[in-house]
This record gives structure tokens, sequence and C-alpha cells, in this order.
């Protein structure tokens, strides 16, 4: 067999869980699996000049002639695969021999090993290749910095890719807040089993919230906090970026009916350690657990609290551990961040709900994903808004007090049924509840400006982005700012925002505020370009058809300016 060298950029791409895919529907997976490359990667790979060489299964080795087209390539097929099926690719420019049909050597190994270590719709590459297109594509690259790979002589510097468009620059320290502030970072699965990963999540999630229904205490967000997941720490720079004085951090050991949960906080300041503490119990004391560790952090932190206010955040929000199982699988799969994944989050609150009909959150989580569905462009009939409304009725009829439920029901409300006087008043109550709760005032923010009230919008926006400074959702909260400076007439600063908001969420919203926000400053060029990108991922979009979008505006004067802005901007009528 004739053999030759050459060098090459790879790409290895990879479907994620295909096994357990196949294994429920194996007919349903590969027809999925078919569309998926004739749909959308083999038309990539026509465009960008890239050569298949082996498809086995559910995997892809492909071929190169620069590690431009490599991750342009790579980059634009993670945008389109928004079905069921979600991939990881990994990109190594290096050697390899070409044996007949097929590619080998240490190239085609490095660039397979590097797709293990890409998340779920991301590209992982190594600095090779980032070296050749840092200053040529405008992407957003995060250094992983060296990693050992099996089988693989010298560790590789591996280096991710972010859905960002650009690289936004280097965030300043934040300012300490006056109260006593407080990170909570994701915790280490001890279990020994991955697939106990989204139940060690869901301990610390339910720790920062008991954290933060406390009005004297400042705590950071639950997605600012997991931007850190994975990742090997610097205590003191965690403290700069989040701008926080305490952290805590631990370890979830869940075995047969006994969990045990380990936690330690520390100045960040200093990076010395005010406590550390082990809490054991079986499964069905989880929530008396992590009642244990939030009063030990509040202690700690702010010893003159009293003790009532403490035992006010021990409130179980379900007596049924199955419940709360399924509830903790739902959050698990909505942070996927895809539309399918917000099916199945919604698919595990009905069950939830089945085993515990009284179980408020899970009622509101299911009202949310269908929010989250109808901001991905999902169209809904009127049996499915009649369903969301009965879901986020019947949240809050169960539970007024959770400002969570109520936060997650007001957004279903606006954003759905397009009751905003009804919303207002659920984020309002949330807020009262808890002024912590990034979440709730990013929603208030919203909804603020769909009421015609953008400047009171932009106050909300920021108190959110400021409590989730590092949230991988502040592309929404940026997007958003865009629209309230835009309504509000203040046309220089949606420019500003929108712009930054392109640059870390290309999505139709962002496109379509950016394209309106240039047209209004004079920025013909840059108006068209993003009319050209609002298009190519939502080419039936025209002037004539923005109902769907512009739906929750309650001001016929906003309305028009957006529309005005798009007609500016070249969008087609």
């Amino acid at each position: 067999m004739t053999e030759r060298r050459r060098l090459a950029a790879i790409l290895v791409a990879d479907v994620v869980g295909y096994s357990k895919l196949v294994g429920s529907d194996e007919t349903g997976t590969l027809a999925q699996l078919q569309s998926l490359r004739s749909r959308i990667i083999e038309p990539e790979l026509a465009k960008f000049s890239g050569r298949l060489f082996k498809s086995v299964g559910d995997g892809f080795l492909i071929e190169f002639a620069s590690a431009v087209q490599a991750v342009t390539c790579a980059r634009a097929i993670q945008a389109k695969a928004d079905g069921p099926l979600r991939l990881r690719i990994g990109i190594h420019v290096g050697d390899v021999v070409v044996q007949g049909d097929d590619l080998v050597g240490d190239g085609v190994n490095i660039a397979a090993r590097l797709e293990g270590l890409a998340e779920p719709g991301g590209i992982a590459l190594s600095r090779q290749v980032h070296d050749q297109v840092r200053d040529r594509i405008d992407f957003l690259f995060e250094d992983k910095g060296e990693v050992a790979l099996k089988n693989i002589a010298r560790p590789v510097n591996v280096f991710t890719l972010s859905g960002g468009m650009a690289a936004p620059a280097p965030a300043p320290s934040l300012a300490l807040p006056e109260k006593p502030s407080i990170a909570v970072l994701p915790f280490q699965n001890m279990s020994g089993d991955p697939e106990q990963e989204y139940f060690a999540d869901g301990v610390v999630e339910d720790i920062i919230t008991a954290l933060s229904r406390f009005k004297s205490l400042f705590v950071i967000a639950r997605n600012s906090s997991f931007t850190y997941k994975g990742r090997t720490v610097d205590i003191k720079q965690v403290g700069r970026e989040l701008g926080v004085r305490y952290v805590l951090e631990g370890s979830v050991r869940k075995a047969g009916g006994r969990v045990r949960i380990t936690g330690q906080l520390i100045d960040s300041s200093t990076g010395g350690h005010i406590w550390a503490d082990r809490y054991d119990g079986d499964f069905s004391e989880i929530f008396e657990l992590q009642d244990r560790v939030t009063t030990d952090v509040v202690g700690a932190i702010t010893p003159k609290l009293e003790q009532a206010e403490i035992e006010r955040t021990g409130r179980k929000p379900t007596g049924s551990l199955g419940a709360y199982d399924c509830y903790l699988r739902s959050m698990a799969s909505y942070y996927l961040g895809k539309p399918g994944d917000f099916v199945e989050a919604r698919q595990f609150c009905f069950q939830a709900m089945g085993l515990d009909p009284g179980f408020a959150a899970a009622y509101a989580m299911a009202a949310f994903c269908d929010a989250m569905l109808i901001g991905r462009g999902e169209k809904f009939d009127q049996e499915a808004v009649s369903r969301t409304l009965r879901l986020a009725r019947q949240a809050v009829q169960l539970d007024r007090d959770d400002p969570v439920v109520l936060s997650r029901a007001a957004w279903a409300q606006a954003n759905v049924v397009r009751d905003l006087d009804t919303a207002a008043g659920h984020a309002e109550l949330a807020l009262t509840l808890n002024p912590n709760l990034a979440m709730a005032w990013a929603i208030s923010g919203w909804i603020q400006v769909w009421s015609g009230k953008p400047e009171l919008g932009i106050e909300h926006l920021s108190r959110g982005m400021r409590l989730s400074p590092l949230d991988p959702n502040v592309r929404f909260g940026l997007a958003a700012t865009a629209h309230a400076y835009f309504m509000a007439g203040r046309h220089d600063e949606a420019w500003s925002s929108a712009e930054k908001a392109v640059r870390q969420w290309a999505t139709a919203p962002a496109f379509r505020i950016a394209a309106a926000s240039a047209a209004f400053v004079g920025r013909a060029d840059q108006a068209a370009k993003f009319v050209g990108l609002l298009l190519e991922v939502d080419p039936g979009r025209r002037v004539s058809n923005l109902t769907d979008v512009l739906g929750p505006y309650r001001r016929s004067d906003d309305v028009a300016r957006y529309k005005q802005g798009l007609r500016l901007a070249g969008l087609p009528e």
C-alpha cells in the first residue's frame, strides 16, 4: 500500500452519548445522524474545502488544507447543529500519513484526544491550531493549559472555542459590595460515577439558593460560579473576577443510600481557610445536610445573624426524594442549552409532578422550558400556550414564597402568555423575597423593557449582571440591555451594548438589535453586515413578519422604532 506523509489540519467529530441514544431509539437516531450529515456536515465541508476521510458510526475524520478552514468550518457546523444530536469536535495541525483511503498518525491521534476534551456542542484545539488562527478569525478562545493526553508522549496545550465571535477586553477586578459577599464553586463529584454529576450540581445549586435568601449577604448566581466547573482555580483570582470576599468549595459523594458533603470556606483576599467540615447522612436527609452547610457558612461570615433567619431558609421543596431526583435531572438537561435539552428537562419535570403533584418548582421549571423554546423560535399553538399558563399558575398557587418559582412563572407569563402585568407582579415579589436572585433581576429587566419602561429595565438588567458577572448567559443580558437603550432612544449606548452582545451571542436576536442600532447611529456598513448575518440564521425574516419578535412590546412606538431601524439597516419588507 502506498503511503504519503504530509502536514494537515485534522478535525475529528463525534456525537455525544451516541450509544445511549441508539440503545433507546436505534431507527430514529440513525435517521437523525444521516440528516445531520447530509444537511449540515457535508454542505459545510464543501464550503470550506474539507475532505471527509472516514465516517465510522457516529464519528467523522476530516482533513483541511489550513487551520483557518478547519476552525471556521467547525464553528459553522456547531452553530447549525441544533437538533437532538450534539457534537464534540477536536482539531489539530500535525503530520499525517495517507494510507489508501485512510488517514493515520500522531496528528489524527491528537485530534481524536482533543475531541474527547470538548464540551457538548464545543470545540477543542491544540496550540498549533490556535497560533495559526488567533489573528485571522474573530472568535473567542479560552486557554485550558497543558493537558496530558492518553498515549501521547508530551502534554498538549489545549484551547476551547466559545460560541462568541470575538474576545472582549479583559474584565477589570470588581469592587467588593458593602455586604459580606460569597461565591459557591461547583462541588467535585466524588461518587466515581459520572452519571451522578447532576446530583452534585443540584446540591450546590440548592446551597446557593438558600444562601441567596439572606438579604444581609451578596451571593453570586449559579451560572457565574459554574464557569469554573472542571477547572483548577486560584481562589484569589475567583474573588477578583466575581467581586466577592468569600468562596465556598467542596465535594459530594453519593453511594447507595448514603451522602457525604464536604465544604471549606476561604477568604479570597488572603487565600486563608475560615473553616472546613464534613456532613454525612442518609439520602433521605439530603435537605437537612444542605441546611447544615448553609447554616455553618452564614454563621462563619455573619455570626450575629439571628437563628430565626437561618431557620427560615430551611425549606423542603418536596417530600418525595424521587421527585427531587427528577427535578435535579431536569436542571442538568436545561443547562445543556439546546432546544432538545429543554424538551428533555420539561419531561423530567412532568415525571416529578407525577411523583409529587404539589412540587411547585417542577411546574415552574416546565413552564420556563416552554418559554425558552418560544425564545428559540418554536411555534406554539393555543393549546400549548394554555398548557404553559396552567403550569405557571399552578406553580405560583403552590408556593408564592419561592422566588425561583415566581421568577420562572413570570418569564413564562411574559414570553409565552404575554401577560406583562401578572409577570411584573411575580418578578417584583421574587425580588422582595430574594434581592440576590440574578435571574429575577434579568427577567424583571426584560419585562420592564416590554412594558415601556426601558430606563427601569436598564437598572434591573445591570443589577442582574453584577450578581452574575461571568454568567455564560450574560450575552442575553447584553442583548436585553441593547434593546432597553434602543427603546429609550439612547442609540449610541444601544449600539455599544449590541456590538458586545453579538461578539458573545451570534444569534438572531443579537443580530436584529445590532442591525437596528447600527442603522440609527449611521453605521450603514455595520447595519448591512448584521442584516446579512441575521438572514443567514433566519432566512425567512422580514419586516412584515416580526410579530413573534415584537409581540411582548406594549407600546406601539417601540414596535414602530424597531421596524424603522431594521428597514434602515436593509432588512427586506
